[in-house]
């Protein structure tokens, strides 16, 4: 039996220094950068803040849910915000070159206090609204008698 594929030797390139030097300067023009985020990025933030708005969570446990069409604007504002922030302290704003990373963390950061701050806020007028109606009943009561 015999082989009739025909066997070659394998040809073996030495790179010369020059090649892998240019190889690797053509890497280094290479940036890659996380800021600021796609359309696509900012839209599923604020779908995910409207899930988190809207459903049973431990921050709903203790400060409420909001209504779904609330909580599109609210999480529509809180996104906007956070951006802006975040865009007008990067280090790219400023002229210096950045990956995005320390200007995504602060994003990050400041979604999670703006939308704290809208569920305790929002938890404090509802408390307020509750207890004034509260008030008014007993004030009835007092002048009914």
């Amino acid at each position: 039996m015999t082989d009739q594929t025909e066997q070659q030797p394998a040809t073996i390139t030495n790179p010369t220094i020059d090649d892998t030097t240019t190889k690797l300067e053509n890497l280094t023009t290479y940036s890659f950068s996380i800021w600021p985020p796609t359309q696509r990025t900012r839209d599923a933030v604020i779908t995910r803040l409207i899930q988190t708005l809207t459903s049973k969570s431990i921050l709903s446990d203790r400060y409420g849910t909001i209504p779904t069409d609330q909580a599109d604007v609210i999480a529509r504002c809180i996104e906007q915000e956070a951006f802006n922030a975040a865009t007008a302290s990067s280090p790219a704003h400023h002229g210096h070159d950045d990956d995005g990373i320390d200007t995504l963390q602060l994003y990050s950061k400041e979604i999670s206090k703006r939308m704290l701050d809208s569920v305790k806020s929002r938890s404090v007028e509802t408390k307020t609204v509750e207890d004034d109606k509260d008030g008014d009943d007993a004030v009835a009561v007092e002048n009914e008698t």
